[in-house]
């Protein structure tokens, strides 16, 4: 039988050894250890956990072995019981309980999807063959005023799925060709993302990218070692004020600075495949923004300092679209880069020694932006 008592405040769950025999996988050490590594939790609190699904799921004279969906099952208990009910996942730290209500980035647990689908507009070593396999997740901890992708970023248009529907998501995407699994704006979903990842990473051979746009938690990062193999953030600003201005967030290169040095541990040197697709390391995107040309090149001396062109490349982007939502209060924004703007930005790169990605102005068009229509969700 289950019984339940409270201890210290915290719900114990005992089983007796006629119902939930001893040599059951599910409390192996070995697999409790897995579990505790992946997490970064004590085997106190997985067990705990782990009680909880048993109590929840299990009928009383049923006996079960272990199996990676139940795992799975348990290690989703924990992040609810630890991590959303209290969210840090992000810089941001709101702490919102999102098992019940909406944190900054608009979302509460259960991930957001608003399209999921092969795209050859990624850099040409991502999208290198039949596409990337995006992953259009809604919602965003950073809001920023300009987003080219509002309707899902901001207006939050999508479908919430299950974390194992997600990971159908990831191997129906491979099965289609796709060159990655590119995970778009997948900050907030972190845990979702893990959670899918465990129940079918021995099935996937593609390299998982992470997209995201710089403002990440190292926490975060640290619990996503071993699952990424190709970081795509970006660097938006290097000024506190326009930082503030555009995406509400004064120390974004603060934090993004020291995300992206973190990745860059992780994952280690780029490296490739044999038809040239990425399948290890960083790649550091830079949008020009109009009339902050200046920003950018103190972004490029930054990178150019604290990085080698062994581990990162650099993808300037010529793409910003002075979208008709845009606040009037940012005039500077209303127009498009110009091509000393952006030109300037990229010699500025190639006198400092950094390898990678330059646009054509053609990029900077609405046509270029998704249809986020809920395709393969």
């Amino acid at each position: 039988m289950i019984k339940t008592l409270k201890s210290r405040n915290i719900l114990a769950v005992l089983f007796s050894t006629r119902t939930f025999p001893v040599k059951q996988a599910l409390f192996e050490d070995r697999i409790i250890t897995e579990h505790c590594v992946k997490t970064g939790l004590s085997k106190s609190l997985f067990l705990t956990a782990a009680a909880m699904y048993c109590a929840k799921n299990i009928n009383s004279d049923e006996v079960i072995d272990y199996t990676s969906s139940v795992a799975t099952s348990i290690t989703e208990t924990i992040w609810t019981m630890i991590i959303m009910k209290k969210c840090t996942l992000c810089p941001r730290n709101c702490k919102t309980d999102r098992t019940n209500s909406k944190g900054i980035c608009g979302a509460e647990s259960k991930a957001i999807v608003a399209r999921a689908s092969l795209h050859k507009w990624e850099e040409p070593c991502i999208s290198y063959k039949n596409g990337a396999g995006t992953v259009f997740f809604s919602g965003c901890n950073l809001h920023c005023c300009f987003c080219q992708n509002n309707i899902i970023s901001n207006g939050l248009y999508g479908k919430e799925i299950s974390d194992r529907k997600l990971a159908d998501i990831f191997l129906s995407l491979q099965d289609s060709g796709a060159d990655n699994i590119d995970l778009v704006t997948p900050t907030h979903f972190a845990i979702n993302i893990i959670n899918a990842l465990d129940m079918i990473k021995h099935k996937l051979s593609i390299p998982v990218v992470y997209n995201c746009g710089g403002y990440e938690s190292v926490e975060t990062l640290n619990l996503l070692n071993g699952y990424i193999d190709i970081y795509l953030p970006d660097i938006k600003y290097f000024s506190p004020e326009i930082s503030r201005n555009y995406s509400n967030a004064p120390d974004y290169f603060e934090i993004a600075s020291k995300a992206v040095l973190t990745m860059i541990k992780q994952v280690g040197k780029l490296r490739y495949n044999y038809e040239g697709g990425l399948s290890k390391g960083t790649i550091i995107r830079h949008l020009v923004l109009p009339s902050h040309r200046h920003d950018s090149m103190k972004i490029i001396d930054w990178i150019a300092e604290n990085t080698s062109a062994d581990d990162v490349m650099v993808s300037i982007m010529n793409q910003y679209t002075p979208f008709d939502f845009i606040s009037d209060e940012f005039p500077e924004l209303k127009r498009r880069v110009t091509k000393m703007e952006y030109n300037s930005v990229v010699n500025h790169a190639a006198e400092s020694g950094i390898n990678g990605f330059a646009q054509q102005k053609s990029s900077a068009s609405e046509e270029y932006v998704p249809d986020f229509d809920l395709s393969g969700v």
